[in-house]
């Protein structure tokens, strides 16, 4: 492989880095929106949602609208909370493992949290009629606990309402030792006559500002649908109900960490509706099947509700029950190499105990795994490096006869036992690899707050301490690099240094230039990718220097 293919594979992966790493890490600046108004969920109809056009909304703290409310506890070892009586809903999910930032006095992540609030998010259950003069529960419903005053792993509660005309509406709910709720909603009539009723549950959510614009973890819609998956982000989903329908499967609503999903047995046929309410608000809900239950007899639905984090090991636990509910983690375009990635890490992280330490080692095996491949390419480029004044003279004789260059090139290269393309193969290799620990350094809960040394308190974050950070003086966003990044940047500069150079000066001043851009692109990526890639060139640098000193070349 030529010099000028090998500009090319670089240039092609520089462009990939920096409109990935523009795109995720410097996006535009979000405009400041007008107060958004309150939405209410009509229980009467899973289709609508209404707005009050004429007020705006004053958001509540969650503190003061949990206390306006009569609310049902529940608790296992990873979340804690309440659901509201009235409405019956599942408003207050607090996720006990974890902060929202890395100050260790910080308060646990709310996932959940009650209507009028910022940023609400909240799931209600409930029965739809044709029947318009049919009493059903709505959402100022006050349901009666029967039994258990607690919902625990080990004490599941029954939720009881009567319209008064004969039709009781029960809702039994238990809780695993998870993050999963068994909702089972059974109605029993009393009545004279036969009922047909419609189960549904809906997901109301107030979405981040930040999730709403494009990066390289999937935000918003997630679903199996008849075992196959269908994802829309946030920013693409409309006003307009888009409708659909499945047998089993599960929906979901998911941020970068954490998310909330309906899942459904393998013969509930549902179908949902998905769309935007207003301007950051959004409505998932789903419809069952009617149920017409005659005179004295009951009938009853069993759904699952998922609320907690993206825990990788544990969704590929409940995959066995509900198919391929994993894929609630965005692991892109390289699942086959991006989820080995990260069980290795997490293995390599149970022996060692540090995420920081873990990636190093992972870089150092990775390194021995590509040893044969890299040690060919290496001995490739350092008898390219020691023919290169050849070269130099072959290209001034016959600068004016393009054809006969290429000819006595690769004369040359045959007489040397010189294979060109060899020195490409890494790069190609390099590229997926990437990638896919780019992606585990994104989307994996498990390194979200993991510390390393120093001033590292977060792998999964940019570098903190940056020119600005420390020397205390404005730089901008794009030119801000942390000291990492630019450790980074230095042996990149080494390793192109032992490389051969380009005869092309506008390629060698591209190569010149590459270990700057490089370096203000990784100064905006995870720093635990930043800590990685050091190992590896260090690596790569000791590597190529045994070689060249095993050649004699300089």
């Amino acid at each position: 492989m030529n010099d000028e293919m090998k500009s090319l594979l670089a240039a092609i992966l520089l462009s990939a880095i920096v409109v990935l790493g523009v795109n995720h890490f410097l996006p535009a600046q979000p405009v400041d929106e007008p107060q958004q108004e309150e939405v209410q969920t009509d229980n009467n109809s899973a289709e609508q949602a209404t707005d009050d056009k004429n007020t705006q909304i004053v958001y509540a703290s969650v503190e003061e609208t949990l206390e306006q409310d009569v609310r049902l506890p529940l608790k296992n070892n990873v979340i804690s909370g309440s659901i509201r009586l009235k409405g019956a809903r599942f408003d207050n999910i607090v996720l006990s493992k974890y902060k929202k930032t890395i100050d260790e006095n910080s308060a646990n992540v709310e996932l959940m949290t009650p209507a009028k609030t910022e940023n609400y998010f909240f799931a209600e259950y409930g029965w739809l009629s044709n029947n318009k003069n049919l009493k059903l529960p709505t959402a100022e419903t006050l349901w009666d606990v029967e039994g258990n005053q607690e919902l625990t792993p080990q004490n599941p509660v029954t939720l009881v309402w009567d319209n008064g005309e004969g039709l009781k509406f029960i809702n039994e709910i238990s809780l695993d030792e998870n993050y999963v709720f068994d909702i089972k909603q059974k109605v029993e009539n009393n009545s004279a006559e036969a009922v047909t009723l419609i189960p549904y549950g809906l997901l109301s959510k107030m979405v981040n500002p930040y999730s709403m614009e494009r990066s390289v973890v999937h935000e918003g819609f997630t679903a199996v649908m008849d075992e196959k998956l269908k994802e829309i982000r946030y920013g693409n989903i409309e006003d307009t109900a888009e409708k659909f329908s499945t047998t089993g499967g599960w929906a979901s609503l998911s941020d970068k960490y954490w998310l909330a999903s309906f899942i459904f047995d393998d013969n509930f046929k549902a179908k949902l509706n998905l769309r935007k309410i207003k301007e950051r608000a959004f409505q998932l809900d789903f419809t069952g099947a009617p149920l017409q239950i005659q005179a004295g007899n009951s009938a009853d639905v069993i759904t699952h509700l998922y609320t907690g984090a993206k825990e990788i090991k544990l969704l590929d636990k409940y995959s066995d029950t509900f198919k391929k509910f994993d894929l609630n983690v965005d692991f892109g375009w390289y699942y086959f190499l991006t989820k080995p990635f990260f069980y290795i890490l997490d293995f390599l992280y149970g022996i060692i105990g540090n995420m920081g330490w873990a990636i190093l080692l992972f870089a150092f095996i990775l390194r021995v795994f590509l040893f044969p491949i890299a040690n060919k390419s290496y001995e490739s480029m350092t008898k390219m490096k020691k023919v290169q004044p050849k070269l130099m003279v072959l290209q001034e004789m016959y600068k004016d006869d393009k054809a006969t260059l290429q000819r006595v090139t690769m004369d040359l290269y045959r007489r040397e036992k010189i294979n060109p393309a060899a020195g490409c193969l890494p790069m190609l290799i390099q590229i997926p690899i990437f990638f896919s620990l780019f992606k585990v350094l994104n989307i994996a809960i498990e390194i979200r707050h993991a510390p390393f040394i120093g001033w590292v308190k977060d792998l999964s974050a940019p570098d903190p301490l940056t020119i600005s950070s420390w020397a205390h003086i404005y730089v901008p966003t794009m030119l801000d690099v942390g000291i990492w990044p630019i450790i980074y940047g230095l042996t990149m500069f080494l390793q192109n240094q032992l490389n051969p150079k380009p005869a092309n000066k506008d390629q060698a001043r591209m190569f010149a230039l590459m270990p700057i851009l490089f370096t203000l692109m990784f100064a905006h990526f995870a720093v635990g990718l930043v800590i990685y890639w050091i190992l590896s060139n260090i690596l790569s640098l000791i590597q190529q220097k045994i070689i060249m000193y095993k050649n004699g070349v300089k």
